[in-house]
């Protein structure tokens, strides 16, 4: 299949809004973590995405926030600052065998290498595969419009990650960041 080099703000804008359609699965605590991990390692490849509470001062970081891991039904939303990632968690992040696909996901592995040391295993950066489809638009919001056809939200990008609860909008957008790089890269590869 042929697909456009560049996509314009305009043309992404009339597209139809792309959003992650199953179920979403906050994961705050040791029992959900263990779920979680029990329905992940069933699934051969799953969308990945981390999310840091951003800063405003010079200086200020915080530790990652969240780490979302999706299948094609359901994208579960592990909140760092709430529950430690398990030891089969991080077994799931070290698995050859199960594909993590994400964008620009070299910072968010080593986020989360700062909280929990483990081996990466698995991971493709989505972006990688651009140049070999003719795409030489890298950002999530292009390679959704011109691989999938949809325009995808960036609003809750800067929200805080570290509230008490996600909102509804965080949770979706959460979700949808993490499946959509799933669904580019299997609608790639399968073309």
């Amino acid at each position: 299949m042929s697909y456009r080099e560049s996509i314009t703000d305009e043309e992404l804008g009339r597209l139809p809004r792309g959003v992650f359609p199953g179920e979403i699965v906050v994961v705050e605590t040791e029992a959900s973590m263990r779920d979680a991990f029990r329905r992940l390692n069933e699934c051969s490849v799953l969308g990945f995405d981390t999310e840091t509470r951003p800063s405003f001062l010079r200086g200020k970081l915080y530790a990652m926030s969240l780490v979302q891991l999706s299948s094609e039904t359901t994208a579960f939303l592990l909140r760092l600052n709430k529950v430690k990632l398990s030891p089969e968690m991080i077994g799931l992040l070290e698995n050859e065998r199960i594909l993590k696909v994400g964008a620009s996901i070299r910072d968010d592995i080593k986020g989360i290498q700062k909280q929990f040391p483990f081996r990466p295993g698995g991971f493709l950066d989505v972006q990688s595969l651009m140049p070999k489809y003719g795409i030489s638009e890298i950002s999530v919001r292009k390679m959704s419009a011109i691989v999938l056809g949809v325009r995808i939200s960036k609003a809750q990008r800067l929200s805080n990650w570290e509230a008490q609860a996600l909102t509804p909008a965080q949770q979706l957008y959460a979700a949808t960041d993490a499946w959509i790089c799933r669904e580019i890269y299997l609608r790639l590869t399968r073309s």
